[in-house]
């Protein structure tokens, strides 16, 4: 994913740089209203991160240009306005989300990921072919070649949520989340015992599962 970020605080844009990237995003930012709307304009996007307090051109009119303009790109509004009239003018104007400020870290990954999930391409085959597995979203199934890796229900939903946010590193409770209702929880062993599962099931036919680890991060498929 690609992500722009239009924040005047340097030292938060470049916090907010850093984060996302040792998280596998791609990352441009903006330290400046001219600047964001330019980039803005000229480049595709997944999401956009927008503060409303920038100089030169403020974020309400960036994002009341993008929009009149028919960029559809996901906008995520940063801002100390904490009022819910704010709030509401800025998902009125077409923002996806809003998030006060101060904000931690890791509830704006979530949010990018929430909207993300969202706008995730539905495929018509409903399969999703990755280094020669192919995991068949209808019957529950991955497959490489002509073999079944009989995988049990967590290991389908962990593989499931990682080759659908391929190119994206996942931590262990952003997986968890994802694959449990709200009442459950799956931990940060239990999750490394079913991926070494499917990786041991995947050795058995001699083929290497494309899942990988970031030691401290998460895991990932690699785009």
């Amino acid at each position: 994913m690609k992500i722009l970020i239009i924040e005047d605080s340097s030292a938060l844009r470049r916090s907010l740089a850093v984060g996302f990237h040792n998280l596998g995003f791609s990352i441009d930012e903006a330290e400046n209203g001219k600047e964001g709307l330019t980039l803005a304009l000229d480049n595709d996007y997944d999401i956009i991160i927008l503060d409303l307090m920038l100089p030169g051109i403020d974020g309400m009119t960036i994002l009341n240009k993008l929009r009149q303009t028919g960029i559809e790109t996901r906008i995520i509004i940063l801002s100390a306005k904490t009022q819910s009239q704010d709030r509401i003018d800025g998902l009125m104007q077409g923002a996806d989300d809003y998030v006060t400020k101060p904000f931690s870290f890791d509830e704006l990954h979530a949010r990018v990921v929430a909207i993300s999930r969202r706008c995730q391409p539905v495929s018509i085959a409903n399969t999703i072919e990755i280094e020669g597995f192919l995991l068949d979203l209808n019957n529950k199934t991955l497959f490489y070649g002509n073999y079944d890796l009989d995988l049990t229900p967590n290991e389908f939903k962990i593989i499931d949520y990682l080759f659908n946010h391929r190119g994206q590193i996942l931590t262990a409770s952003m997986i968890s989340d994802n694959i449990t209702n709200n009442f459950d929880y799956i931990s940060k062993n239990t999750i490394e015992v079913h991926i070494s599962s499917m990786r041991k099931k995947s050795k058995n036919i001699e083929a290497v599962l494309p899942i990988k680890n970031k030691r401290g991060f998460g895991y990932y498929v690699e785009k």
